[in-house]
């Protein structure tokens, strides 16, 4: 069976999580700038079988689109044409960067642990995959 990747997607960073390959179990893969998601990618297609990319969506409370959308749209168009043989689907965020800090405080990390941007970014793409892959359910 191939892996399930889920991206959280920011101008600056982007975290990314991957399942297992029997797809159980969310884990958090990486970290990486915005600018060089598309070579990590590369990479990282080239070494696991991954049958479907999940982006994040960001909604409001109206459940419309955020701000966000106006930069992560055209990401998720480039991720459909550079990878259009891959499954690539949207799964609403909200809220996953709020929950993303809160299991951190669950989990005991000091208040400068849980300053790291980058370990926000990759908890929240997990966030986004679990939720994803309980919907499937």
């Amino acid at each position: 069976m191939a892996r399930i990747m889920a991206i959280d997607y920011g101008r600056k960073r982007v975290g990314i999580a991957v399942t297992d390959e029997n797809q159980i179990i969310a884990n958090a893969l990486t970290t990486v700038h915005a600018k060089d998601v598309f070579e990590f990618l590369d990479n990282y297609l080239k070494k696991e079988e991954v049958e479907c990319i999940v982006v994040g969506e960001p909604k409001d409370w109206q459940n419309k689109d955020s701000e966000a959308a106006v930069f992560i749209n055209p990401f998720v168009k480039k991720l459909k044409k550079l990878y259009s043989d891959l499954r690539i689907e949207r799964h609403d965020e909200s809220y996953t960067s709020i929950l993303a800090k809160q299991a951190m405080i669950d989990g005991g990390l000091k208040k400068k642990a849980r300053s790291k941007k980058e370990l926000i970014d990759k908890i929240s793409a997990t966030l986004i995959l679990q939720s994803y892959m309980e919907t499937r359910q």
